[in-house]
């Protein structure tokens, strides 16, 4: 877990994350912008996502967050890269045809794609 040095995080803060066996790692001194991009990436799943959904448990949300992560890499389009997605596809070419939508947790996220 990436996080800055401010003084709301104690050391039993840290402590916690610890004891589940995740690597704490704080961004360095005078460096705010160091955490922008996890800071607009957790803008992002909580905006899209997280303020939509009940989460009953922890299991409930490392599904939603695995589908969430997937539909964000493999199908969101970005701005900063001309509306591509991060991860490119393999190469092959387009298929042509009718498009069909494809609903992600449930229909709160809509991917669309081109019918087989």
């Amino acid at each position: 877990m990436v996080r800055d040095r401010v003084g709301k995080f104690v050391a039993s803060f840290d402590a916690a994350f610890a004891a589940d066996g995740v690597r704490v790692v704080k961004i360095p001194v005078r460096a705010p912008h160091a955490i922008a991009y996890a800071g607009r990436w957790g803008r992002s799943v909580r905006a899209e996502c997280l303020d939509w959904l009940l989460i009953w448990n922890r299991r409930h949300l490392e599904r939603v967050l695995s589908a969430y992560v997937a539909h964000y890499n493999l199908a969101r389009p970005h701005r900063g890269l001309g509306l591509e997605v991060p991860v490119a596809p393999d190469g092959l070419p387009r298929p042509t045809g009718p498009i069909e939508r494809v609903d992600v947790l449930g229909g709160l996220i809509h991917e669309y794609q081109r019918a087989a």
